[in-house]
């Protein structure tokens, strides 16, 4: 899937979060949405990202705006990674990676040398009509939930 850009409709899907219960894209129509994807529970990168969005989350929640992470990790790992790590984040589990390929979040990588398919760490700003706002590949985890605020606190807030 090609990379999305701004003003393209945000793909639909339907995952399973922590407490097993199925969230869609539509569960968020009228509303912001920050939908992120990373490549693993309680590794150095994403254990960094999903802690900078759990003490960001008050002041996402002041703008009326939802943080939900996307891993390929199961249901069950993201219980482990939410109570070790003390999260306060919806994780969605994505274990086949249909929705990070449709948001091209899934890409070749290289990785010890070798080209592997992999998740690319993405952030998507979903806007109230369901339309990309914003789409974000690559990015670094450490400082990145402060960035997404910032941009969000220009449009919202």
């Amino acid at each position: 899937m090609a990379k999305l850009k701004q003003n393209d409709k945000a793909p639909e899907f339907n995952l399973m979060n922590q407490n097993g219960e199925e969230v869609k894209l539509s569960n968020f129509k009228g509303k912001w949405l920050v939908l992120y994807f990373y490549p693993k529970d309680n590794t150095p990168g994403c254990t960094i990202e999903a802690k900078d969005f759990t003490c960001l989350v008050d002041e996402f929640k002041k703008l009326g705006v939802q943080v939900v992470g996307v891993s390929k990790d199961s249901v069950k790992s993201h219980v482990n990674f939410i109570a070790k790590q003390e999260l306060d984040l919806e994780l969605l589990s994505d274990p086949d990676t249909k929705v990070m390929q449709e948001y091209g979040a899934w890409q070749s990588k290289k990785m010890f040398g070798k080209e592997v398919m992999g998740t690319v760490r993405s952030t998507f700003i979903i806007d109230p009509q369901g339309k990309i706002y914003k789409a974000m590949y690559k990015v670094k985890a450490k400082g990145h939930a402060d960035r997404v605020l910032e941009i969000l606190k220009k449009e919202v807030g």
